[in-house]
């Protein structure tokens, strides 16, 4: 189902260009399609985004990575030449016309390029530009590459997870990216609540270093109010730096099971576990985390996880299965959420992918369209924005 079709999305009729490339600003400009926006990604012409040639898997969809079509879904494509004076000339008619700009070059890359926010503020006072850099536009990292991995090692992040022998652990997703994205997309359209009401634009900017590390405020928040002693990760099942036991993911009899934060007399008595009797007592729980998640561990390796799951759920214990893939994408609670969608672009190539998370007037968000081809829709756009010489 075209979602468009089906209702009005908040943000159509709102023009984006998408100067962005790999993943965080071009997940802020998906999620502006998403919403009803008009995004136009601009491509070098030899080439395009560097994330077409982007592999997290031998994956590959119509000559580009799968990566680049999950993340370029809903867009169209023209290419420029951000050095060619005709194709400049062509990104100022657009840029006039825009509603939102997005970037990520390095620090100094845009201004040198001359697309800085103050020259294009100059033609189009009502723009709302959105800059992403990897660590803010000043300080000793202001060059450092603006990666994923780097950022979450750069942060601390890389400690909170995995058991305490085990190295720094990252996050098994571009956590870093995609959250920056998300807060992109979150002051520009602050910004365009801000345009309705007083008729200006305005620049965002945001940083992968600044958005990682408010990630982790409620703990790094804990740390700076507390006597300087670093988090540390329990020996085993470790789910949290700094969360008491029962807090962790525990091995069963043929899987795995999550528990969350539950009082251990009570977990005691329903799992039949008298050794964690002696700490009762919540103070126990922090002072004791790892020898009370040894016991558990123990424990629930003589039962399987659907077992403890058929005792432990009605007594509203917070507990979970711990799913594969193959296992939740067959899962009814994954289906009734109806999370996939197929995308097919304009040579038929098709994708499964997710669905915009958010919901409209109680409706899912999803949409057919999928990623362009460099350059597919320059001559489209050249057409419907009346700019330059259309070539034949």
């Amino acid at each position: 189902m075209n979602t468009e079709e089906a209702i009005e999305l908040p943000l159509k009729g709102l023009l984006v260009l998408d100067f962005s490339q790999f993943l965080a600003g071009p997940s802020a400009a998906l999620r502006l399609a998403d919403l009803g926006a008009d995004v136009i990604k601009i491509e070098r012409p030899d080439g395009g985004d560097l994330s077409r040639q982007l592999y997290v898997s031998n994956l590959q969809l119509d000559g580009d990575s799968t990566i680049f079509h999950t993340i370029n879904r809903n867009k169209r494509s023209f290419a420029a030449n951000l050095k060619d004076e005709a194709d400049r000339a062509q990104i100022w008619q657009l840029l006039r016309r825009a509603d939102v700009m997005i970037q990520n070059f390095r620090p100094g890359v845009i201004e040198r390029l001359g697309f800085g926010y103050e020259a294009v503020r100059a033609v189009n006072p009502r723009i709302v530009y959105g800059s992403i850099t990897g660590y803010g536009e000043e300080g000793p990292w202001r060059d450092k590459p603006g990666q994923d991995l780097l950022v979450q090692s750069l942060s601390g992040l890389t400690w909170l997870s995995g058991d305490a022998d085990h190295a720094p652990t990252a996050v098994g997703v571009a956590v870093a990216d995609i959250i920056t994205g998300a807060h992109l997309v979150q002051g520009i359209l602050a910004n365009l609540v801000r345009r309705g009401i007083t008729g200006r634009g305005g620049r965002v900017d945001v940083s992968l270093m600044e958005s990682t590390l408010d990630l982790q405020f409620e703990f790094l928040t804990t740390f700076l109010n507390g006597d300087g002693t670093p988090p540390e990760r329990s020996r085993l099942g470790s789910a949290s730096a700094y969360l008491s036991a029962p807090y962790g993911i525990y091995q069963t009899a043929d899987g795995f099971i999550a528990i969350a934060m539950n009082p251990v007399g009570r977990l005691a008595e329903l799992i039949g576990c008298e050794a964690l009797l002696p700490y009762v007592d919540a103070k126990t729980w922090f002072t004791h985390r790892d020898t009370i998640k040894q016991i558990l561990w123990d424990h629930l390796k003589t039962s399987t996880t659907a077992e403890w799951l058929a005792v432990l759920e009605p007594a509203d214990i917070w507990c979970a299965d711990v799913l594969t893939w193959p296992r939740l994408v067959a899962h009814d609670g994954f289906n009734a959420l109806g999370m996939l969608q197929e995308v097919v672009n304009a040579r038929g190539a098709k994708l499964v992918t997710t669905r915009c998370p958010i919901r409209i007037d109680g409706k899912r968000l999803a949409t057919p369209r999928g990623a362009p081809k460099v350059g597919e829709h320059t001559e489209e756009i050249r057409r419907e924005y009346a700019i330059g010489e259309v070539k034949a």
